[in-house]
């Protein structure tokens, strides 16, 4: 068995001492860049890899941050993870992803896996089944730091970065009214996640300043997916009146209240639909789907740059900020209602 490359052999090999090579690889600033090359040189020549584990031990630093989403099927978490990566690559950090599958045993585990792992923080965002927040507090007496993005939780004390998600629903409504809808429904989560919950007010306060009274029968609380949009749509049609629109809790479902509609043989944008998210899909299903964008590259890179920013903080938790996005609307074919 070949015997691995230690910081012994590159300062053998080279005649200099051990710290030398150290604070070489470590780009130390009190080394010189000549030495420097020539230690790093060395190092590739014997094929030096650096013990992470080792280095994180001796350093009380790995280089590594932890990012628990609940799905990387949904493309607004991918697109984050991918800003917020891409961000923290240009300071040498790398990422170790952990999926929660909506689960809140699975966040859990998640937290402790990452914490054992040694990482110098966590990026998360919070799954659907979440509503204590222990584990996350576990982050915070390490103090290490954590970083919470869209789906927050307002007992987790850190920082924070999110879309004004009122004003989202607000927003969506909004677009519908000016179409020319008046009889809107909503298919959304019963989970208590304050992003959902937010939404749901927007779109209440946008209907009361258009002086038009919710009906509970148009709202549907159960799931977040094409099943329950489907399922919710038909619940719906079986009113004594009809809806002339629709607001779907994500992009998925607004894809279920769509393919409701058209098996029912009720004709879009006549019938109008918005989601949130912007799903990539959302651009090439038939009618396009409009939908609330949320920022998700941004809020990818404003959370890695809060992370920075802590991390340089004497105590991470000394000043702890609030970034919150605004949403944008992306008009589409299915709710362009041509008899307003």
């Amino acid at each position: 068995m070949n015997k691995k490359t230690t910081i012994y052999d590159i300062a053998r090999a080279l005649g200099v001492t051990v710290s030398t090579v150290s604070r070489a690889l470590n780009n130390v600033p009190t080394i010189s860049e000549a030495t420097r090359k020539l230690v790093l040189d060395k190092a590739k020549e014997l094929n030096y890899s650096v013990n992470k584990l080792a280095s994180s031990l001796s350093s009380g630093k790995s280089n590594t941050i932890g990012v628990i989403v609940p799905t990387m099927q949904i493309h607004f978490f991918a697109e984050a993870v991918h800003s917020i990566e891409k961000e923290l690559k240009k300071h040498n950090y790398s990422l170790l992803l952990y999926q929660s599958n909506e689960s809140f045993e699975d966040e859990v585990n998640g937290v402790k896996t990452l914490l054992e792992a040694q990482v110098d923080g966590i990026i998360a965002s919070l799954s659907l089944e979440t509503q204590e927040t222990q584990h996350f507090q576990e982050v915070i007496n390490q103090r290490k730091c954590l970083v919470i993005f869209d789906r927050t939780h307002k007992d987790i004390p850190a920082p924070v970065v999110k879309l004004d998600d009122f004003k989202a629903g607000y927003l969506a409504t909004q677009h519908l009214l000016e179409q020319g809808y008046k009889n809107i429904a909503f298919i959304t989560t019963d989970k208590e996640i304050a992003i959902f919950q937010d939404r749901f007010h927007g779109f209440e306060a946008a209907l009361k300043d258009a002086q038009i009274s919710a009906r509970e029968d148009f709202i549907i609380r159960g799931d977040l997916s094409i099943e329950a949009g489907i399922k919710g749509t038909e619940q719906i049609l079986k009113s004594a009146i009809q809806p002339d629109a629709f607001i779907g809790g994500d992009d998925f479902t607004a894809v279920g209240i769509i393919q409701a509609l058209k098996t029912a043989n009720i004709a879009i944008p006549a019938t109008g639909v918005i989601g949130f998210a912007n799903q990539t899909f959302s651009s090439f299903i038939s009618p396009t789907l409009s939908s609330i964008d949320q920022q998700a590259n941004k809020m990818g890179e404003e959370c890695a740059k809060l992370f920075l920013k802590m991390v340089k903080q004497k105590s991470p938790y000394e000043a702890i900020e609030q970034i919150v996005l605004d949403p944008i609307l992306i008009k589409r074919k299915s709710t362009n209602r041509i008899d307003k």
